[in-house]
């Protein structure tokens, strides 16, 4: 598959606004293209894209959402006045016409399908599509809240046609629900949509009850709709992250697509008039790596809402660096979800209970949200939800300072992606593009020999394995000096590489993440707080589990691929990003028996911590392991897992066991809300 990033975008699609004063519509501007286009192209992004032209969708392609009348209604306007518009546009709920807007709008879908089309025939691996008019909320005989035709949802449909694919995943960050997406796929298995969007107990635009948790589609698509409503304004990374470890991708990953598109819209970044929320745009870097290892990596971007100009650019640039593999930025402040954010996580996970192996083993009760209790024991439940429901762009007049927030970091990458140390002979198991570190450095050769006698190994006379620790030092030494993003090292002994690894890593990084699989004791001292260590077995390690000592004990090992995604999922990842490392060491031990694929995939996944900083040691590897930590390591897209199997009772309750201990510590970890009681 190409490895490259495209980006569609016209010009023309700017050439259409509001001719008239509607207080609900005057935030939908042709800026937003124009600001996201600046962007890209002063920070050096477009350029490092495929630029692939635009074409008109046919009127075939969008017969597949809409109806034949609404289509031919829609043709009527580029030849209606002024008056004849605007009584149009009456007809339909917080969106406007222009004598160009049905050309923009055919444009908006043929960019859509451009991408889909360049994807899926692996001319290109993943992109954006900069479209004007957005989609998500158009139906099937109405425009509605700025849409006109549904992209996404023709792009689904096409691609299933046209590709005989079977399973689509549509991730919707937007922060309004998109209605009219669900109202398409309700009763289609074979399409997976997920939504978050601020709601507010219906108060919110659009003020439906279709919006809530518990709409979960109908007939044959029941469970294939997710909807998790944020009832309160200023969710932030935590809440976002939480719902995507916690909700979004065990359910992704069961449901393994062959397809990922994602309706992006960036009214759900700080600043964003509309959304209120206050996750920054770096947490759009960290979304789109978390759902690249989807789908053999196939994911199109289609842009939906944003009205904050700065924020929309910013958010943009930052989820085109992912699509490019630019390192991820690091998130600071990541800890517990608020309470709204859990009791909506929860409620969720309830109601899908029934249909996601994922959730059969581990899940609490619904919970009444406590804002809409504290409504009601206010008595201002119906006042509030007047003074709240108000058409999306009818922004409310802030009285509050005007939210600031710092410009994000440059992402920089080092200029050797990884380096790779290995015993003679093994060198044409990787692919194009690794460095071979032929020597260690005399500096690392004289620090491995201090951590020796610091370690009391001086018994340690093997040539090899002397100079392959001095060799991991130099990897960590280059890392540090910014020379490499990742590295590689296959060892004889990896209980001592690691020790050696992990003390000299302390050196350079604040804290240290150390992903051990396999059996076997792994002495590292974690009692300070700056190495946590997550190790995930079939055989129940002697050494004494801590707060940031954890120990996963499956029945069948690391090799059963739906008990080692739960343990990755639920408990991996969100303390990884608690902890927040500045290098990860990922440890695949001598009969470890996980799958390769379930490999790279975690290879893929751990790579948007630390800067991308992973060291992978691996203990006498094989070609097979040798060569899928490689090409993860490298950027390819990792393998599909294919079906995962049941979840076994038994691995379930081993990550719930691990879960409960840990989550006073770990906030992350929650997936309730706290109970009435305990909040009392």
């Amino acid at each position: 598959m190409a490895s490259k990033t495209a980006i569609i975008y016209d010009e023309e699609m700017t050439r259409y606004k509001l001719l008239w004063v509607d207080p609900a519509c005057k935030i939908e501007v042709p800026e937003r293209l124009t600001a996201i286009h600046e962007a890209l192209l002063a920070k050096g992004l477009l350029e490092r894209c495929v630029s692939i032209p635009v074409r008109q969708a046919t009127d075939e392609e969008i017969l597949l959402v809409h109806r034949q009348e609404y289509l031919e209604a829609v043709k009527q306007t580029p030849h209606m006045t002024l008056e004849d518009l605007m009584t149009f546009t009456q007809q339909y709920g917080d969106v406007y016409f222009h004598p160009n807007i049905f050309h923009c709008a055919k444009l908006a879908i043929g960019a859509t399908l451009q991408l889909v089309d360049n994807v899926m025939t692996g001319k290109v691996r993943n992109g954006l599509a900069l479209v004007r008019p957005p989609g998500h909320h158009s139906q099937r005989s109405a425009a509605n809240g700025f849409c006109v035709f549904n992209n996404v949802a023709i792009a689904a449909l096409y691609a299933k046609q046209h590709y005989n694919i079977k399973r689509v995943l549509i991730v919707d960050w937007d922060v309004h629900h998109g209605q009219g997406v669900q109202y398409c796929f309700e009763e289609d298995p074979s399409v997976l949509y997920f939504s978050w969007h601020r709601y507010e107990h219906q108060s919110f635009w659009p003020n439906l009850p279709e919006s809530d948790y518990d709409s979960v589609g109908k007939g044959k698509g029941a469970g294939f709709n997710i909807n998790v409503p944020w009832n309160k304004v200023g969710m932030n990374h935590s809440d976002y992250l939480s719902v995507f470890f916690h909700v979004l991708l065990p359910v992704a990953y069961e449901f393994n697509p062959e397809l990922v598109l994602v309706s992006a819209g960036f009214d759900s970044a700080i600043g964003d008039p509309e959304g209120h929320m206050s996750a920054t745009p770096e947490i759009f870097a960290h979304l789109t790596h978390l759902l690249m290892p989807l789908a053999g990596g196939k994911l199109c971007a289609v842009l939906e809402g944003g009205y904050n100009l700065t924020a929309l650019s910013q958010s943009v640039c930052q989820t085109v660096q992912s699509l490019l593999g630019d390192p991820a930025p690091q998130l600071t402040s990541v800890s517990s979800p608020c309470d709204s954010a859990l009791e909506s996580l929860q409620n969720v996970r309830s109601a899908h209970q029934q249909y996601w192996t994922c959730f059969k083993h581990s899940v609490a009760a619904v919970s009444e949200p406590s804002t809409k209790r504290s409504r009601i024991e206010q008595g201002d439940g119906e006042k509030a939800q007047q003074q709240e429901q108000q058409p999306t762009g009818e922004a409310e007049e802030q009285s509050e300072e005007e939210v600031n927030w710092p410009e994000p970091l440059p992402r920089s990458a080092p200029p050797v992606r990884t380096a790779v140390v290995l015993p003679a002979g093994m060198e044409d198991s990787l692919p194009e593009g690794c460095q071979h570190l032929e020597e260690a450095t005399q500096a690392s050769v004289v620090a491995v020999e201090k951590l020796r006698d610091n370690l009391n190994e001086k018994g340690v006379k093997d040539e090899r394995l002397f100079a392959t620790l001095g060799k991991i030092v130099s990897l960590l030494d280059k890392m540090n000096n910014k020379e490499i993003r990742n590295g590689l090292a296959v060892v004889p002994d990896v209980s001592l590489a690691v020790r050696v690894a992990v003390q000299h890593a302390l050196t350079s990084f604040d804290r240290v993440l150390v992903v051990f699989v396999g059996d076997g004791e792994l002495p590292v001292d974690s009692d300070d707080g700056r190495i946590l260590l997550v190790q995930i077995c079939c055989k129940e390690p002697v050494t004494q589990k801590s707060q940031y000592h954890v120990s996963v004990c499956l029945k069948q090992g690391p090799g059963d691929v739906a008990g080692f995604l739960q343990a990755v999922l639920g408990l991996l990842l969100p303390m990884a990003y608690q902890h927040n490392p500045g290098l990860v060491l990922q440890v695949w031990a001598q009969g470890s028996a996980v799958k390769e694929a379930a490999w790279a995939q975690l290879t893929s996944l751990l790579q948007e911590l630390a800067l991308g900083h992973t060291l992978a040691l691996l203990q006498d590897s094989e070609e097979g392991p040798l060569r899928a930590t490689a090409a993860s390591l490298m950027g390819a897209p990792a393998p599909n897992l294919g079906p995962l199997g049941a979840l076994s009772p038994e691995d379930a309750q081993a990550v719930e066991i691990e879960r409960t201990r840990l989550e006073m510590k770990w906030g992350m970890l929650h997936i309730s809300a706290p109970t009435k009681k305990a909040q009392d």
